[in-house]
């Protein structure tokens, strides 16, 4: 059921898109965004391909995107592409380092964990209106953490000369996401992946994946033997 804007409400109401392929999920935020104050509340999307259409058709102001739906991060990087005044607001975020650079990279303007209320989804979504980035403290460190190593010229790309879609598919490499883990994860093709982790491993002068980890574990702990998790290779 769409909700109905009254007459009082001003035209500076936030026009919200809300994009979850779980129902029950995506009817308990219209449910609360419904009763809030200054929202107006656009039809939802229940896949990556209704969402598209929506930002191009009503051209919402912020997109609530369920980060567990498949392509979440494909459609926040075409959100970008089609409005540069459309914010994405990225739901049941988890505070995981690679996941928050590789939203930041994407256009991702706030953020709501897994353990975040309404409350905060709301405070979200009229900082993502104002312009303003809304996080945890711990997404927050890691933002600015990444600011930190790249303004002293730190930053993993420069130092291997990786691209940033390398630098972002390294990040999933250490965590031992397999190739198909990391399509899902970024919303990209996987042969795709496939070539970008061939690079990579050129790139560092390696012949495996669990070379690429061990190099990068001694880098950082040059007295200790890389985990043994990081032993396989996987598909």
């Amino acid at each position: 059921m769409e909700a109905r804007v009254h007459p009082e409400e001003s035209a500076e109401s936030i026009r919200v898109l809300v994009t979850s392929d779980a129902r029950l999920y995506r009817e308990g935020l219209e449910s609360v965004l419904r009763a809030a104050a200054g929202v107006e509340l656009i039809p939802s999307a229940s896949c990556a391909t209704e969402a598209i259409e929506r930002v191009r058709g009503l051209e919402p102001s912020v997109v609530l995107l369920d980060m567990a739906m498949d392509e979440s991060f494909s459609v926040a990087r075409q959100v970008a592409r089609i409005s540069r005044t459309v914010r994405v607001v990225a739901l049941g975020m988890p505070e995981i380092e690679s996941d928050v650079l590789t939203c930041a990279e994407v256009g991702i303007a706030s953020y709501v964990t897994r353990a975040g209320s309404s409350d905060d989804m709301l405070e979200a979504i009229n900082a993502a209106a104002r312009g303003e980035v809304c996080c945890s403290p711990k997404i927050a460190g890691f933002l600015f953490r990444r600011i930190a190593a790249l303004s002293n010229g730190r930053s993993g790309a420069e130092m291997t000369g990786l691209t940033a879609r390398e630098a972002q598919i390294l990040r999933l490499l250490q965590q031992g996401l397999s190739n198909k883990m990391i399509s899902r994860n970024l919303g990209i093709e996987l042969p795709t992946v496939k070539n970008h982790v061939h690079s990579i491993l050129g790139k560092l002068g390696v012949h495996s994946r669990a070379e690429v980890v061990s190099l990068l574990y001694r880098k950082n702990h040059p007295d200790a033997e890389p985990p043994s998790r990081f032993q396989s290779t996987p598909k």
